[in-house]
């Protein structure tokens, strides 16, 4: 029998994928929100304001998102907030929502619970049964109340209002509310969802609501296995070819369950310059030229957008020089700009309201061209409104002044 040759699948075609498969070439771009979210997976939702700029990002037309991600999230719960990968808070399709709650979630919301009854425990006299009752009175206000912001569940429940002592006899010993752990608590297990935000669309202050049905993060009956192998299938759809290492740090799962979610979709292997990587079994087939191949196109990234944040390897899109500039010590990316493939600057909005970018590498005047009016674009539809990411990076801030 002949040799079989690994597919070799290269930065520039991995590129052409990006650009179609994340709706950033002009061509691509999308026409909901729930069309950006399924194309991507999901979004960083840790910073609220992220999830509009991403999906205006790659919208067709000049309008903005606003009223199509608040209606998605808040009237059709067509898209859920809740947390996921990595213990982060994401956005993503409703349907996918059991998926991410089997895979990932519930394990995460066993180890949290785990957790705040041992700080319980060796700050205060709260036991597993008066953190039952506690929640068991949270639960019923919001079933009178509809949507309630923690601070109205803490009037309604006094014990919510209670606190301990922290990391007792540590450097880092402090006194502690227990309403912010509760809640978070019964939220990573589907029991509550986040509501409408106190404020405009830029608001990290969300009220919160029972859940509305099966669409909303509940667990489902999915085998976690099943669950695993779903989600890996629609993110090797959305961002493959990947390496095992790349998938790890995605999902925040250990290296034996990617393994198995790799198996159980039948993932083949192709070589990158990073080394072995996976695409699911039909996507083998090179990006040819004609329509597969994306027209250059340009965009404006909002910080921690999905796009930048989808890998652990990242050289094949950002010069390793970059680094420094464009993101924070903890590994988050603040605002990007796009060329065609490859992050080329950042981007800020300053107090005046004015948005402002700088470009770190040369890109040719036809492509500043087209930054400039994707800069346009974005200043457009945001108008008065102003944004300040969560987590601030160098080149952002200067930029900001």
């Amino acid at each position: 029998m002949g040799e079989t040759r690994t597919r070799t699948i290269g930065a520039a075609e991995r590129r052409a994928r990006l650009g179609v498969r994340h709706r950033l070439a002009g061509s691509a771009r999308a026409g909901s929100a729930e069309e950006v979210a399924g194309s991507l997976v999901a979004l960083h939702g840790t910073d609220p304001a992220s999830v509009f700029l991403a999906v205006g990002a790659r919208l067709a037309g000049k309008a903005g998102p606003v009223a199509d991600v608040e209606r998605a999230l808040y009237e059709d719960r067509s898209l859920v907030r809740m947390h996921g990968m990595r213990h982060t808070v994401f956005v993503l399709p409703a349907a996918l929502a059991p998926a991410v709650q089997t895979s990932t979630t519930d394990p995460a919301a066993v180890r949290e619970r785990g957790t705040l009854l041992q700080h319980l425990a060796a700050g205060s006299d709260f036991d597993a049964a008066w953190l039952a009752e506690t929640e068991r009175l949270v639960l019923a206000e919001l079933g009178v109340r509809g949507e309630a912001t923690g601070a109205e569940l803490g009037r309604a429940v006094p014990a919510l209002r209670s606190t301990y002592l922290y990391g007792k006899g540590t450097r880092q010993e402090g006194v502690q509310s227990v309403a912010s752990r509760v809640l978070r608590v019964l939220g990573m297990e589907g029991r509550i969802v986040r509501g409408r935000p106190l404020g405009t669309w830029t608001s990290s202050q969300f009220r919160w609501a029972r859940p509305a049905g099966p669409a909303s993060g509940q667990s489902s009956a999915l085998d976690p296995a099943a669950a695993r192998a779903e989600l890996i299938r629609r993110w090797l759809r959305a961002c493959g070819p990947a390496t095992e290492a790349d998938l790890k740090w995605w999902t925040g799962w250990k290296v034996t369950d990617v393994r198995g979610a790799l198996a159980a979709v039948g993932a083949r292997s192709v070589a990158l310059d990073e080394g072995t990587g996976f695409v699911l079994l039909d996507d083998l087939d090179p990006v040819a030229e004609g329509a597969a191949v994306p027209e250059p196109w340009a965009a404006l990234l909002p910080a921690l957008d999905p796009t930048a944040m989808g890998w652990q390897a990242r050289d094949w899109y950002l010069d390793p020089e970059h680094r420094a500039a464009l993101y924070d010590r903890s590994g988050n990316i603040g605002p990007t700009v796009w060329w065609d493939g490859r992050i080329v600057g950042g981007w800020a909005q300053r107090p005046d309201g004015e948005i402002v970018h700088r470009l770190l590498a040369d890109v040719g005047a036809a492509a500043g061209r087209a930054i400039g009016a994707e800069a346009e674009r974005l200043a457009g539809w945001i108008g008065d409104v102003r944004v300040t990411p969560r987590f601030r990076t160098p080149l952002e801030r200067e930029l900001g002044a």
